[in-house]
């Protein structure tokens, strides 16, 4: 069935494990990273670290936004430490330079990584030409997704209207306030198929074959 995206003029997407694989487990290097972190943070022995780094996940949208909560942390070194990783397990996808590249109208980033991080990756993929703007966690004022606040931040900061957007996110929870705000969503990953988030409005495990196979708008 063909998905109907000639209303959208603005492609608002996530980064990491939506606009490559989350198979290729790069997230687990930086998420190994952060659990370096809180040990050092902590003094507490690793597995009791982990517990409270996704616990902070869980209860502030992102282990950093949980560390400068509790811990005061500058954020700057938190996150040129983790994002430290090598790009080895990512590999470039020409099927989806070409589904991104041949996108109507206005293509940004929407990531609660750092702006170097996003602008890493983004190069390494291949894509980094074809995206206008990258709206970070620094733009956010660490403020995560999937904050209210943040959403409206940038839909602001650029200045498009949510009604012809289209948000592409791997968390279902991120997904909720673009929703509300009145953004076509879309799941992505291996684990879409099973949302029944009434807020999720697509889902795919393919997100070249999706962005190819929709209608899109006339140029």
């Amino acid at each position: 069935m063909t998905v109907d995206l000639a209303h959208v003029e603005t492609w608002l997407f996530d980064l990491d494990n939506t606009l490559y694989p989350a198979e290729c487990e790069f997230m687990a290097l930086i998420e190994g990273k952060m659990t370096d972190f809180m040990e050092r943070t902590t003094g507490l022995p690793r597995e009791e670290a982990r517990a409270i780094q996704k616990r902070y996940y869980l209860e502030h949208g992102t282990t950093l936004a949980g560390l400068m909560a509790h811990h005061g942390l500058e954020p700057k070194a938190f996150l040129d430490e983790v994002h430290d990783v090598s790009m080895d397990r990512l590999t470039p996808d020409p099927a989806l330079q070409a589904a991104v590249a041949a996108l109507p109208g206005r293509r940004l980033v929407f990531t609660n990584g750092s702006l170097g991080h996003a602008e890493r990756v983004l190069a390494h993929l291949g894509l980094a030409h074809l995206f206008e703007d990258v709206f970070a966690i620094e733009t956010a004022d660490y403020i995560p997704k999937p904050a209210m606040a943040t959403f409206e931040k940038v839909v602001a900061r650029h200045a498009f209207a949510p009604p012809a957007t289209a948000f592409f996110e791997d968390s279902e929870k991120n997904l909720a306030p673009a929703a509300l705000l009145g953004m076509t969503t879309v799941l992505v990953g291996a684990h879409a198929a099973a949302s029944t988030a009434d807020f999720v409005h697509h889902r795919t495990h393919d997100l070249a074959g999706f962005l190819t196979s929709a209608r899109l708008k006339e140029a």
